[in-house]
């Protein structure tokens, strides 16, 4: 029977059944069948544009007493890097587990380039962290920010099979049924550079303009509680008003951050979850703020993360290096799940696990501003190259330009009231940096022609060349030639439909392409992720690869 076409759904009844017997046993690493053994709940608490600015860490200009209480029940990880300055990228390296360079995904941002809207194409294996917990029996929710390059910036815009809920609402955990575990990924905007966006002032621009009022309405703008004469500049910053009263209004959307953190325990403690939950508290990349977000410096990748609930508690603080793309096997392994071999990172929770030598990151194009770095870090050097070494960080770019700690710089800078370190980065950035952070934490002294440090030199610079030759895919052709692989006649690519049999009078759905497949009782709202043939007399099903268009939905009946 041909099948019938209306309103872009196709309609199929089955008019045989095809007799195939059940395999014995399953390789499907997704079989919940060894997941019988209570799990724990798992919360993933992000903080946006935030570096180890926090009370716990020893800022004492830090009002952050919920997520100090979270470290002193659990433990401080002082060496988490993410795997870029600036958050679509790093969320793409974050939910799948692999370095954003692999995919596609390392422009700022896909769904706005100013080549054209695409999406970023993960391999037709790569799937979220969340939608492997979901395939494993978890509730998985998140709130209005998704970001990952294969969706757009906020929810209902990415692969519908990561999500059993997303939307404004912490206590989606109660949706789920009895006894089902969960995982929620909550964001927290409070801390964003917008926030930092003057209200009373000058309005320097149209994106200004709908900050603002989007935070105002939103109440995201922490109060005015910290005195800018407390505030402690970095070396590279001038000392100046502006300077000094932006940071200290970062410190404010901090503490307004930090509260936010306290409700939601005191939510978790108010069902009785806290016992089973665990808990892991981080933020997307650096400090929103000029040479930190976006770079590729310390300022813009080092981030804090807290986890506590886990089994193994140490109250000692752990120095591991770590990469953004850990946390995807670590958070599937809490969950005993094994990660796959497409992973790009380990599970650092792990005793059996190597530790690593290095963290990488790259740069590219930020916003309206080509540009293409990469990165290593040892626990001591930091290596940085650029294949753009003729453009300055400080360089001019809309978005950040609305901040008054950006302009006021930049101005000082061109009237000659600023000292040599203050100056680099509107310095053209040059070919290769080379930082002892040991003795420079601050990234201020560049050795990369000192002798003495010639062998470090070539030893990061050799690790930076097998790590690019590894994963950068994309980086070596342009945004807009890549976006034309992507697309088909300049739009993204529809996923096909579901094929399906009969196995045993239940409907066992399949994908040529491995594209994720979901399905639900015609009439019913809610998409179900697909993990195991269907015993029902009909079905609405549809399915999707990341970095394309939903298929179709396909109705069957039996």
């Amino acid at each position: 029977m041909k099948p019938i076409i209306k309103n872009r759904t196709v309609a199929i009844t089955l008019i045989c059944l095809a007799f195939i017997k059940p395999s014995e046993g399953s390789n499907d690493p997704y079989d919940k069948a060894e997941h019988e053994e209570k799990r724990p709940n798992i919360i993933l608490l992000v903080a946006e544009d935030l570096s180890p600015r926090l009370g716990s860490y020893g800022d004492e200009v830090a009002r952050t007493p919920n997520v100090d209480s979270l470290a002193q029940s659990g433990q401080i990880f002082t060496n988490v890097f993410t795997t870029a300055g600036v958050c679509a990228p790093s969320r793409a390296a974050l939910i799948t587990g692999q370095h954003q360079i692999s995919m596609g995904a390392q422009h700022m941002r896909s769904s706005t380039s100013p080549h054209g809207k695409y999406l970023a194409l993960p391999s037709e294996e790569v799937k979220a962290f969340p939608e492997i917990l979901r395939k494993n029996g978890y509730f998985t929710f998140t709130d209005r920010k998704l970001d990952y390059q294969f969706s757009g910036i906020y929810s209902g815009t990415g692969p519908f099979t990561v999500w059993d809920f997303e939307g404004e609402d912490h206590l989606a955990w109660r949706q789920r049924e009895s006894g089902q575990p969960f995982f929620g990924l909550i964001n927290f905007s409070e801390t964003h550079e917008s926030g930092l966006m003057r209200h009373d002032g000058k309005i320097h621009s149209e994106s200004h303009r709908q900050t603002i009022a989007f935070r105002q309405k939103a109440k995201l703008n922490g109060a005015r509680i910290t005195d800018p004469k407390l505030v402690d500049l970095e070396p590279y910053y001038p000392d100046l008003p502006e300077l000094r009263a932006d940071i200290a209004q970062h410190y404010n959307n901090i503490h307004k951050m930090d509260k936010r953190v306290g409700r939601i325990l005191k939510d978790l403690a108010a069902d009785n979850l806290e016992k089973d939950t665990v808990i892991i508290w981080t933020s997307d990349h650096g400090d929103g703020l000029p040479r930190a977000k976006r770079e590729l410096y310390d300022s813009g990748i080092k981030v804090p993360m807290i986890i506590a609930g886990t089994r193994d508690k140490s109250s000692a603080a752990d120095h591991q290096m770590i990469s953004f793309v850990d946390l995807a096997p670590t958070i599937l392994s809490l969950a005993d799940i094994e990660k796959s071999d497409w992973h790009h990172g380990r599970n650092f929770l792990s005793n059996n696990s190597r530790e690593r030598e290095y963290v990488f990151a790259s740069r590219d194009r930020i916003d309206e501003v080509n540009d293409r770095q990469r990165a290593v870090r040892d626990r001591r050097y930091k290596y940085i190259r650029s294949f753009n070494e003729s453009l300055p960080g400080g360089h001019a770019l809309a978005y950040r330009d609305n901040l008054e700690i950006t302009r006021a710089w930049r101005e000082a800078h061109k009237k000659g009231l600023t000292n040599a370190i203050q100056s680099q980065w509107f310095k053209p950035f040059g070919r290769e940096k080379l930082f002892d952070l040991k003795k420079d934490p601050q990234e201020t002294v560049n050795l990369i022609k000192e002798n003495d440090y010639a062998k470090i030199r070539n030893r990061l610079s050799s690790a930076l060349d097998k790590f690019i030759d590894r994963y950068d895919r994309w980086g070596h052709i342009s945004e807009s030639e890549m976006r034309d692989v992507f697309l088909s006649n300049d739009q993204v690519r529809q996923t096909s439909p579901p094929g399906f049999f009969i196995n045993d009078n239940r409907i066992v759905l399949t994908s040529s392409s491995n594209a994720s497949i979901g399905w639900r009782a015609p009439g019913t709202k809610r998409w179900k992720i697909y993990d195991e043939p269907i015993d029902s007399a009909a079905i609405e099903t549809k399915s999707v690869r990341y970095g394309w268009r939903e298929s179709e939905v396909l109705t069957i009946t039996r």
